[in-house]
This record gives C-alpha cells, sequence and structure tokens, in this order.
C-alpha cells in the first residue's frame, strides 16, 4: 500500500508539474505575465520549475543573455539519471547565446550538451549554426556531414550545409544538397534564399532574382523576406 508521506509527495509532484505545463504555456503567449507568476511560484517554491519558467519567459522578451544564464545554472546541477533535460537545457541556452550574439558561448554549451545526448542531431545543426556565426565553416561542414550521413533528408541540414559550402567556395557541392533540399521540398523559404545566393555566385542573377521574388511571396514578413528584399536591392543597383 502506498505510505500517506507517498500519497502526498505524488500529488505535490501532480500538482506541480500542471503548474509547470501552464507557466510554460503563458510563457510562450504572454511572456511578461509569466514571468510575473513564475517569480511569485518561486517564492512559493517552485524550485527549478519555476526557474526555467522564469528563463523561456525572459527569452520571450527579448531579454536572452539573463535567460540563457539561468538555463546553464539549471543545467550545471547534476541531476542524476536525467541526461536528456540537462542537455535540453544547455541546447536553450546556447542558442538564447547565439541570439544574444555569443556564438563561441554557444559552441561550448553544445558541446556539453552533445556529450550527454551524441546521437541527438537537433544539437548538431544548432552548433553548426553557431560555428557558422563565428566563421568556422569547415567545423559546421563537420557537423553538418554527421546529421546528413544519419538523415539523408533532413531538410534543414541540407541548406545548412549547402550554405556552408558556398562560404568555403565549394559551388558544386553547395548546388548538389540545395537542389536535394527543394526537391524534398520545393516552397522551403530558406532553400529558396539559399539558391538565390548560390545563383547569384554562380552569375546566374535572372534564376537568382526568381527565387527571392518566390520568397517574398510565400514568407511572412520577417528576418527571410528582409535578406531576399536586401539581395534583390542589390542586383538592382548593380543593374
Amino acid at each position: 500500500p502506498i505510505s500517506t508521506l507517498s500519497f502526498r509527495r505524488q500529488r505535490q509532484m501532480c500538482i506541480r508539474d500542471r503548474e509547470y505545463a501552464a507557466c510554460m504555456a503563458i510563457a510562450r503567449s504572454n511572456p511578461k505575465a509569466a514571468h510575473e507568476s513564475a517569480l511569485a511560484w518561486r517564492k512559493k517554491g517552485g524550485g527549478d520549475a519555476a526557474i526555467h519558467c522564469i528563463a523561456v519567459a525572459l527569452l520571450g522578451m527579448g531579454q536572452y543573455s539573463q535567460a540563457a544564464r539561468m538555463m546553464e545554472e539549471l543545467a550545471d546541477q547534476p541531476n542524476p539519471g536525467r541526461s536528456d533535460l540537462r542537455a535540453g537545457l544547455y541546447g536553450q541556452s546556447a542558442n538564447a547565446w547565439n541570439i544574444a550574439g555569443r556564438p563561441q558561448t554557444a559552441v561550448r554549451l553544445l558541446t556539453k550538451a552533445i556529450t550527454l545526448q551524441p546521437e541527438n542531431l537537433d544539437l548538431l545543426i544548432d552548433r553548426s549554426i553557431a560555428h557558422a556565426g563565428l566563421g568556422q565553416y569547415w567545423q559546421s561542414l563537420d557537423d553538418l556531414n554527421v546529421v546528413v550521413t544519419k538523415e539523408p533528408d533532413n531538410v534543414d541540414a541540407l541548406i545548412f550545409r549547402a550554405s556552408a559550402w558556398r562560404k568555403v567556395g565549394t559551388l558544386d557541392l553547395a548546388e548538389q544538397d540545395i537542389i536535394t533540399a527543394l526537391a524534398l521540398k520545393p516552397d522551403d523559404p530558406d532553400g529558396l534564399l539559399e539558391r538565390g545566393l548560390i545563383r547569384k555566385t554562380q552569375g546566374a542573377i535572372t534564376a537568382a532574382r526568381k527565387d527571392w521574388l518566390r520568397v517574398l511571396e510565400i514568407s511572412v514578413k520577417g528576418p527571410l523576406t528582409e535578406a531576399a528584399q536586401r539581395n534583390l536591392e542589390t542586383i538592382d543597383v548593380r543593374q
């Protein structure tokens, strides 16, 4: 039979899990409200779950460095048997540092995460992005080669690898990867943007323009459309 103490602990855990799920849901839709709620929850003994929710809310509020530090501190706590949880926290912290303009810190934390979860291909893709942010394109390619070997149909990895090949001047391999990626997902905006860049480098300006115009047609206004517009303006000025 379950003891009264054991039952009480299980009940507390269920309550905490529900509070955590609710807090995380609010953090994604209303980060400021989630931040205030999580701070109050932390004072009442919310523990690591409350701290994580605070960090996610801070991400939503654009306070990337502070959120990254909190997640790294949580990941650094020893938690036997939960390497997946620690790897996830290192990965989240790393991505926040990358957004904050600290790709070197992101690489360090992602390396820790990959040590804990070597089969997590998303972590390898994230580290490849951080390497690229440092101009370390060959290291980026090393990570992406592992991903594509294990998942040949991983469209994101193929697009990122095409970009890395372009950056190191290997346009034949860049073209090969982007053809494969867009055959799998023809209207992928990232893929179209990258194919335009490859075509521009090859001197195929008309084809590049077509790709970037397509990005503007299918994408919601944001960084991708801004990049496509900038590239269109660049070739217009030259012409």
